[in-house]
């Protein structure tokens, strides 16, 4: 077990505006917090975005950084605000209206994880989701803005691709035109993330190795996408969604036979975005 709160894969040379993010594949799991759950320790891992991190590896060698949680999705959510703590789990929480992701037990600290599943028992004290946050949420958003800025004084602007990964099922009642679910969603909140013109090359990137490409359906980015979106700011943030079922057993969370292809063809999508999306694109409003 490790107290770090993320890592950073650095390129030797920093040759691009990206920088590549994955704040739910962490996998390091306090064993005083496998003590306090009542799932054993493989449904504890379903809402895990299990290998993204392996997926994206090759970043660096081209120049861009990687982001990566080190603690899971489970103990701590990355990818919502310090502020959504559900009251159904945090003792002292006062309700504050209606937030569907809290409401669901999807809060900064998870009630629950997929399929509903509770976490624990009863609930946890103020201090320790305080602590949780301060410990690891906080210092893992600080390096992610401290990466963006490097990117905007080397670049004149900075473009976060935050790496996902969505059950298969999220995609099987998804009506589409040609009949075939897309591998990869591209979430910019709409376009209010990220510049039209950056969307299109990204998309274009996946596109070019043969994957399909949906946009803002049925993920159009959450907090990191909202917070951290601002083009017209030069500072442009993208999700992306990638189709478990394309890289792994969704059952055993193990690498299946054809992890290493998508690995090798993911290569091909970073070598593509990190040569197509230099320029600077114009100021979009917010």
């Amino acid at each position: 077990m490790s107290d770090a709160a993320f890592s950073v894969m650095s390129p030797q040379n920093l040759r691009s505006a990206i920088v590549f993010a994955s704040p739910h594949s962490g996998a390091d799991y306090p064993p005083q917090f496998l003590e306090q759950s009542i799932l054993d320790p493989h449904r504890i891992r379903s809402s895990e975005d299990a290998f993204v991190d392996r997926l994206f590896a090759a970043a660096p060698e081209y120049g861009a950084p990687l982001l990566r949680a080190v603690k899971p999705r489970a103990y701590l959510d990355l990818n919502r605000s310090p502020e959504e703590l559900d009251p159904a789990l945090i003792e002292g929480v006062m309700r504050r209206g209606q937030n569907p992701r809290v409401a669901s037990g999807l809060g900064v600290i998870p009630r629950v994880v997929a399929g509903g599943q509770a976490i624990y028992r009863g609930k946890l004290p103020l201090t320790e989701a305080r602590s949780r946050i301060d410990s690891y949420w906080r210092p893992y958003h600080r390096a992610l803005q401290g990466l963006l800025d490097q990117a905007h004084v080397g670049f004149g602007h900075a473009i976060l691709i935050d790496c996902h990964s969505m059950p298969h099922e999220a995609l099987e009642t998804m009506p589409t035109r040609s009949g075939q679910m897309p591998d990869v969603v591209l979430g910019d909140r709409f376009g209010a993330a990220a510049a039209g013109e950056i969307v299109d090359r990204v998309e274009a990137a996946f596109t070019s190795v043969g994957l399909r490409v949906a946009r803002n359906a049925p993920f159009a980015g959450a907090y990191i996408t909202q917070a951290y979106g601002r083009p017209s700011r030069n500072q442009h943030a993208i999700q992306v969604e990638i189709d478990r079922s394309l890289y792994m057993d969704e059952a055993t969370i193990r690498p299946n036979g054809n992890f290493a292809i998508l690995q090798d063809a993911l290569r091909g999508v970073i070598a593509a975005m990190t040569d197509s999306v230099q320029e600077q694109p114009p100021l979009a409003a917010e």
